[in-house]
């Protein structure tokens, strides 16, 4: 069993998951704070989520390909995004940023806002009332969706195959091998695949889970406090 497709699946879900834990935060704190076209841009952000994958990667392709302008600026500068692991780095930041943007924005909903306006009533600037409060006091929720984004990008598919290829030892991630096994009728390595990326999606699980009972813990010692 080569481990070559386990590896780059695991390489692409950490680099996108770091793009997504950033960008995905930005645009949750933004949306949040915004009081005009907050709807519209609730729509936007999270189109990715309902489109179809294979869609999402379709567009990908037509923005990034080499017959557009941003794809021949990169070939340029020798920076391909088709048939290459960025593409499915980059798949996988657009089919995972929802789920980081929905799920970190309702945690800042739920932050008490008195506890912002004491930090500006100290003088603090946006940015340390972000960093010294709000990310403290929302870090189970924004870790929560973390989790659920690399376990989303971990298994990521439709996207992928449409932009970046199925390429063995480039860009054959472990659901491609899934694909590629029973495409070549390989039940055996199939199943071997399908149990490795079970186990890896189940002890995310977990650990999201470890996430959410302490912080349901301090809640219920805070509250006897």
């Amino acid at each position: 069993m080569d481990l070559m497709p386990i590896i780059l699946s695991l390489k692409i879900a950490a680099v996108s998951t770091v793009f997504t834990f950033f960008i995905g935060m930005y645009a949750a704190w933004k949306t949040a704070n915004i009081m005009w076209g907050k709807g519209i841009l609730d729509a936007i952000f999270t189109l990715p989520m309902v489109l179809p994958p294979t869609v999402t990667g379709f567009f990908l392709l037509i923005f990034f390909g080499k017959s557009s302008t941003i794809g021949k600026f990169l070939a340029e500068i020798d920076f391909d995004m088709v048939f290459s692991w960025r593409g499915a780095v980059l798949a996988s930041v657009v089919v995972t940023f929802p789920l980081m943007y929905r799920t970190t924005r309702s945690a800042f909903e739920q932050l008490n806002p008195n506890l912002i306006d004491a930090g500006r009533t100290l003088g603090l600037s946006e940015i340390r009332i972000f960093w010294k409060i709000v990310f403290p006091n929302c870090l189970p929720g924004i870790l929560g969706a973390t989790i659920l984004s690399f376990s989303r990008a971990l298994g990521e598919f439709g996207a992928t195959i449409m932009i970046a290829g199925n390429i063995p030892g480039k860009t054959q991630t472990a659901s491609l091998a899934v694909y590629t096994a029973m495409q070549a009728g390989n039940r055996a390595l199939a199943y071997q695949w399908v149990l490795v990326l079970m186990l890896i999606s189940f002890a995310a699980m977990l650990l999201m889970n470890m996430v959410n009972s302490r912080q349901d813990l301090l809640i219920r010692k805070g509250g006897r406090g």
